[in-house]
């Protein structure tokens, strides 16, 4: 069981760790609206990062923007750094959990994991790169089980929405589902969308470190999860959904590696039926279609090569810069942003023998939210680490490191999101 209560020698019940980052200064803001949520109504929590003067400018404009003058004196701030093991070693020994915010993981990420793991603080982070995200799992998973901590990747957007939208799909199933393909839309606001420096990063170094992650997968040497039903065909490259009307593209991040995770558990931890499951992402019309090509062989031509890939990363300094711009159109562009997860699913219905004849029944399901990427990505990641510390006896028996969909199956998760405006619903 997880250990939760907080103590005279860990007095935070969460750490965010990177509060100053893009990402972070979002994050804070979440906690600070959610504090009555913690244990007793009482949230205990601590920012942390490199700079103590960036940290305070963080909890200054956090406690102008929500109207909480006391944020600027009641949250300790810590100093770390993920180059000063000790000073990892220090915050992960006040935390209950430590929100790890400072990405790319790839290159600043396991330090921390190893901290939380040996210093007894469970760890949270909002990952979108496979390649870390199993590799810590196959570096720390019994390590953390013999200590009795959580380590939980990708509990930010999207994989909390894709993970969490198949168990609710499944829950919501009347018989056994076998099948499932998640549309993704995304809606941007007037001035488009935002992407910061360190998700720019983590695509590039994704794209170009593709054949490592299939290397460390074949380590871990897992049998082929059994397949229920008719075997879910994959779509082309390209093609139009019916579903959702527009172009549409296999969708490139990490939901298809953490939900495979998920189901990999649940049947070899409670005997579940694996659902197989396929992501899509929509680009829209004609016009996209050509801009996405243009954009996409530029960019896999690029990350193929060391001069290319120091080029992008240049290039992001520029792209940087831009970020901050967009900090003054933020309100108005995240108003107007959302994204949709769109689930179809198939399986056999109730009193149906799954092992004869092709599946009959259908449903679809809907996940829908605000802004993705500032909005969504701390209501999904603050509403994770409430679960853990206010359900703890739903979590898995052990300590290791999980998706959101393995550690979460048992708990409230999504009764929580619905409440914060990340929406599940049954069409």
């Amino acid at each position: 069981m997880a250990r939760v209560e907080t103590s005279s020698s860990r007095p935070y019940h969460l750490v965010i760790f990177g509060a100053s980052g893009f990402t972070g200064q979002f994050v804070v803001e979440e906690v600070a609206r959610t504090v009555s949520e913690g244990p007793k109504g009482n949230l205990k929590w601590a920012v942390a990062g490199r700079s103590k003067q960036k940290l305070e400018k963080v909890l200054e404009q956090a406690a102008g923007a929500l109207s909480k003058p006391e944020l600027r004196t009641e949250v300790d701030i810590i100093v770390a750094d993920v180059e000063e093991p000790d000073s990892l070693a220090a915050m992960c020994k006040q935390a209950v959990i430590v929100l790890n915010c400072v990405g790319p993981y790839r290159f600043y990420g396991e330090p921390v994991v190893k901290a939380c793991v040996e210093n007894g603080a469970h760890h949270i982070d909002i990952c979108g790169e496979p390649q870390f995200l199993e590799g810590m799992q196959f570096n720390y998973s019994s390590q953390a089980a013999d200590k009795g901590v959580y380590i939980i990747g990708s509990c930010g957007f999207d994989s909390i929405p894709a993970d969490m939208g198949v168990l609710y799909t499944r829950d919501q199933f009347k018989g056994t589902l076998t099948a499932l393909e998640s549309f993704l839309t995304v809606s941007s606001g007037p001035e488009g969308g935002c992407i910061h420096d360190g998700t720019w990063q983590s695509a590039i170094y994704g794209f170009a470190d593709s054949h490592k992650l299939q290397s460390l997968r074949r380590k871990f040497n897992h049998k082929p999860l059994p397949t229920v039903g008719s075997k879910l065909k994959r779509r082309g490259t390209l093609f139009y959904s019916n579903e959702i009307q527009q172009y549409t593209v296999p969708f490139m991040g990490s939901d298809p590696s953490v939900v495979k995770r998920t189901q990999r558990f649940l049947a070899e931890e409670y005997q579940e039926t694996p659902v197989q499951y396929g992501a899509y992402a929509g680009i829209g019309g004609i016009g996209s279609i050509i801009k996405l090509m243009f954009a996409g062989m530029m960019f896999w031509f690029l990350v193929k090569f060391s001069f290319g890939r120091n080029l992008l990363i240049k290039f992001s300094v520029f792209l940087h810069i831009y970020i901050y711009m967009c900090v003054y159109l933020c309100v108005h562009q995240m108003e107007a942003s959302s994204f949709q997860f769109a689930f179809y699913g198939e399986g056999y219905a109730e009193g149906e023998d799954p092992s004869q004849g092709k599946p009959s029944s259908k449903i679809r399901t809907l996940v829908q939210g605000p802004e993705c990427g500032y909005v969504a990505t701390p209501i999904a990641m603050v509403q994770a680490a409430l679960t853990i510390l206010n359900e703890s006896t739903a979590l898995p028996k052990k300590g290791g490191v999980y998706t959101p969909g393995a550690a979460f199956a048992k708990t409230t998760l999504i009764d929580r999101l619905n409440k914060h405006g990340i929406q599940f619903s049954v069409i």
